[in-house]
């Protein structure tokens, strides 16, 4: 195989655009022979670069004759003054933002989100850090010790490895947010993925904050990452500001952190990294990536004026990226990093059930549908999740209207009452609020002390039963249940499943999350390097290679019909 021109080159970020001819091209005696070298070497070979020339139709590849390996090639007439373009090294570890890659210590810009409930297990997130990706554990809706156990697995597991855990906003149970805060500054977790935020609290802050230090040359830095996912910019703009000032002055007389601290507060955005969340699985306003990611990236640059330290966080991608070509056109967005979620969740180490796992790998880009959330149900606010093969979308929809038609049960139709007891409780709802009585008794008693003078507020503790117990009866795979399954789900997933029919991929049961990470990555690389030639106008032609074989996966197929796929992004 040729060692192309310049192997060496392109490590750190992939600029999108034209390419730019380097100095290395530039220099290239006028007289000095190059050798032509297979078309298939263009996307075999993605850690090389490589010199283009021909006609549109029928483009040619040629390296420096000097670099060459390929005996089987003359040497060409071809001169470097008729070379028409460059094509830059473009690897998998090419791609997004070079200081995120850094500063976390990583192979790719690549991040497993955090799937509420454990659907992000610690087995998902060691198997994607052990592959230089960043990996945060779904934490969100689990108690204070599960979230202790499966920090302490993590630690075992991968000992300062490239690994985090979700912090989610929970309006409705804000002792445990404060909680789960607390464990992740007390155990010094390095990387934390704060979700589903509405506006900053108390908690979040306040970890932000004290995760500020100097270090042994005097540099302030902090010691807790903090990635942000948001998709309103008013909410975004929250994220890349400093600590509300009232709130800073309050720690510090309350003695939570220093005078240092204080004052390191107002210079800090409360964010490093800050991820634009687009049509994703489970909480998601459904928002356009090609319009959130540049909107994102603009507001950070313009507080970065009066806040210099803003400028250095990363705006990433999130939702919908199911494909190589969705994570292409993430990067060539402006994104720093992609988040990958819902394909992740058919994957072997997913802590769902093995029937769910099918239901996802059987779903098509429109078998998703918006419901209320557990989390916020009196709030409104809703999530995606899989409409194919279970109810529970329609029914929790059916309970929101009640809850906004009703102030009480005792108000609900004798009808609808006997309907939704029978085929959604499957119990009166006398005894669904003595369980969810109980529940909240451990977990939240203020929810019950307001809920007992509350009747609307009851009502919505009892609606919200169905909500929360859908997601546990999908993750232990209760046939009983299997209609009542609530699966967070984007379209990302259905265009996933499309794309490796035919592969080993399409089988729920063969999807290593690794294997699907790094499958994504070097798609997403060889469609950069497509968009690469055409720009310089040319085509790609069709049928004069072999599909090129994942890295490092044997004799294992790359997972998708490469020809066409590059002749319908070109």
């Amino acid at each position: 195989m040729a060692t192309g021109f310049g192997g060496n080159e392109g490590q750190g970020e992939h600029h999108q655009g034209a390419p730019q001819q380097p100095s290395l091209f530039q220099k290239l005696n006028q007289t000095q022979a190059l050798r032509e070298v297979s078309f298939s070497e263009v996307f075999s070979n993605l850690n090389s670069a490589w010199l283009i020339a021909g006609q549109s139709h029928h483009p040619q590849i040629f390296t420096t004759a000097s670099n060459s390996e390929n005996d089987h090639f003359a040497s060409s007439s071809v001169t470097a003054d008729q070379i028409q373009g460059y094509l830059p090294p473009i690897p998998p570890t090419a791609l997004g933002s070079s200081e995120f890659i850094q500063d976390h210590q990583l192979k790719q810009a690549y991040v497993g989100g955090s799937m509420a409930n454990g659907i992000a297990s610690t087995e998902l997130v060691s198997a994607l850090a052990h592959q230089g990706n960043l990996a945060f554990y779904g934490a969100a809706g689990q108690t204070p010790d599960r979230v202790i156990k499966a920090l302490e697995e993590l630690e075992q597991r991968n000992p300062g490895g490239s690994w985090g855990c979700n912090l989610i906003h929970s309006p409705s149970e804000p002792t445990i947010e404060s909680e789960v805060a607390r464990i992740l500054g007390s155990r010094k977790v390095r990387h934390v993925e704060a979700s589903a935020y509405l506006d900053l609290t108390e908690p979040l802050v306040k970890l932000r904050i004290q995760s500020l230090q100097r270090d042994v040359n005097g540099k302030v830095t902090p010691q807790i990452s903090i990635m942000a996912k948001a998709s309103r910019l008013e909410v975004a703009k929250r994220f890349l500001s400093p600590a509300p000032e009232e709130w800073v002055r309050s720690f510090l007389e309350r003695g939570e952190i220093t005078a240092d601290q204080a004052q390191w507060a107002r210079e800090w955005p409360i964010c490093d990294d800050l991820t634009a969340e687009a049509d994703s699985g489970g909480h998601t306003d459904n928002r356009p990536l090609s319009t959130l990611v540049p909107a994102f990236c603009d507001l950070r640059d313009n507080i970065a004026v009066n806040l210099p330290r803003a400028r250095q966080v990363r705006v990433g991608a999130a939702g919908g990226l199911g494909t190589p070509s969705a994570i292409a056109s993430a990067f060539a967005l402006g994104a720093g990093y992609v988040v990958v979620g819902s394909v992740h969740q058919a994957c072997v180490e997913s802590g769902t059930s093995p029937v769910v796992k099918d239901l996802l790998a059987q779903a098509g880009p429109a078998d998703v549908i918006m419901a209320p959330a557990s989390d916020m149900f009196e709030m409104g606010v809703h999530l995606q999740v899989l409409r194919r093969g279970t109810m529970f979308g329609t029914r929790a929809r059916r309970l929101l209207d009640l809850y906004r038609s009703h102030q009480s049960i005792d108000e609900i139709p004798v009808n609808d009452r006997a309907r939704i007891e029978k085929e959604i409780f499957r119990m009166p709802l006398e005894e669904v609020w003595n369980h969810t009585r109980n529940f909240f008794l451990e977990r939240e008693p203020a929810q019950v002390e307001r809920a007992e003078s509350d009747s609307h507020h009851r009502m919505a503790l009892i609606f919200r039963w169905y909500l929360g117990k859908s997601s546990d009866w999908a993750n232990s795979g209760n046939p009983e249940r299997a209609l009542d399954y609530q699966v967070w789900c984007g379209p990302a997933m259905g265009a996933f499943n499309e794309w490796v029919q035919g592969s080993i991929l399409e089988n729920a049961g063969e999807r290593r999350v690794a294997t699907v990470a790094h499958a994504l990555m070097y798609g997403a690389a060889v469609r950069t390097r497509a968009q690469d030639i055409t720009r310089y106008g040319y085509q790609i032609p069709s049928g004069s290679w072999f599909d090129p074989v994942l890295p490092n996966l044997g004799n294992q197929p790359y997972p998708m019909n490469f020809n066409d796929t590059v002749r319908n992004s070109s």
